[in-house]
Order: C-alpha cells, then structure tokens, then sequence
C-alpha cells in the first residue's frame, strides 16, 4: 500500500494516463465520454487504501460486497448508453455511485437505486434509460416496468459464462437484448437465473 502522506498521488496525471493509455487504445474515444472520465475523481470512490491503484486496469472490491468495475468497461457503457439531456436516467448502483457520478451532467434526470432494492422493484418512475453497473443472467420484470416507451437498458449480460456488453429494448412484455461486444464487469449475482433441476 502507498503511504499518501509520504509520497502523494497526482490523481490527475493518473486520470489522464487512464484516457489515454486505457481508454483511447480500447476504441473508448468518444469525446463526452473522455470528458466525464477524466472530470470525475475516481479515487473519491474507493477504500482509501484503494486510492493508489484506482486507476489502474483493474476492478476494486468496495465495502459491503460491491466491485467498482475497470475503468474501460465503464467508458463502454457510456459509450453504448449515450443518455441525453432530455432523457430520465435510472442507475441500478454497484456500491459507490462512481457510474452515477458520471452519468448526472448528461442527463436531465438521473436516480440511482442500489441493486438489492433494484431486484426487490423497490424503485418507481418511468426512465427513458436503464443503467445495471454490473453483468446479470436476467433482467427482473419490476425493472422493466420503469421502462419507458422507448426507453432501452444498458448492461453486462451473462449467457454461458461470457459476460458481454448488451442494449436491451421492450419486446412486448420482456426486455430483448442486442450484444455489443464482450466486456468486464463484476457479477450482481441477485440477477442470477433460478436454477432448475438437473439429473
């Protein structure tokens, strides 16, 4: 661990060093998502002992079971989401509100609701976008009523072990999703498909 007394951190030297050597070199180059990352401090959402490798390629555990997901696979979802300025935006939250933060400038609204209270449809209103900071196996109904018509969801979406970036849109009662690319993000395993019997 780096004692930040001692030898403090440029966090600002970092965060460019993570557009520029992350981002920009994984096809992350669109400019308003280069702008938010390298606006908001990632360090603030760590542990502080987390403080001196948050920007590096890598996922970090956070307190109570959340995972702050690497850097590139943030820059993906936005990329993918491109919330508007007119448009109501629904983050379901991994743990530190990292994905909120960058998200709010973007949007006319932006409320974000923690996974647990996400699964159990604890949220109400009606959102043009659905942002799941995290892979799931299913995208649970009381979610995709806060949908709007039209409305579309970004997330991680497991199908046989690979998780892959995914936009999903209503098709009639259920949410049908359109892979983008496979990516990084940490499991909400509250999303997990039942587990039927086997013989």
């Amino acid at each position: 661990m780096i004692d930040t007394a001692t030898c403090p951190l440029d966090f600002a030297a970092a965060r460019k060093a993570m557009l520029d050597s992350q981002l920009r070199t994984s096809g992350v180059n669109e400019p308003f998502v280069l702008a938010r990352m390298g606006a908001v401090a990632r360090e603030d959402y760590v542990p502080p002992e987390a403080q001196g490798y948050c920007y590096m390629d890598r996922a970090i555990a956070l307190p109570g079971n959340g995972t702050l997901a690497q850097p590139v696979s943030h820059g993906k979802m936005l990329t993918a989401a491109r919330p508007g300025a007119g448009e109501s935006v629904l983050v379901v939250d991994n743990g530190n509100g990292y994905l909120t933060a960058l998200v709010q400038p973007l949007a006319g609204k932006c409320d974000s609701v923690s996974v647990e209270d996400a699964a159990a449809g604890k949220k109400r209103g009606s959102y043009d976008l659905i942002l799941v900071d995290g892979a799931i196996e299913t995208f649970p109904a009381a979610l995709a009523k806060r949908l709007a018509d039209g409305g579309r969801v970004v997330t991680g979406l497991i199908d046989n072990g690979v998780t892959r970036l995914a936009v999903g849109r209503m098709a009639g009662k259920d949410v049908a999703f359109r892979n983008i690319e496979d990516i990084a993000l940490p499991r909400l395993t509250i999303f997990d498909a039942p587990k039927g019997w086997s013989f």
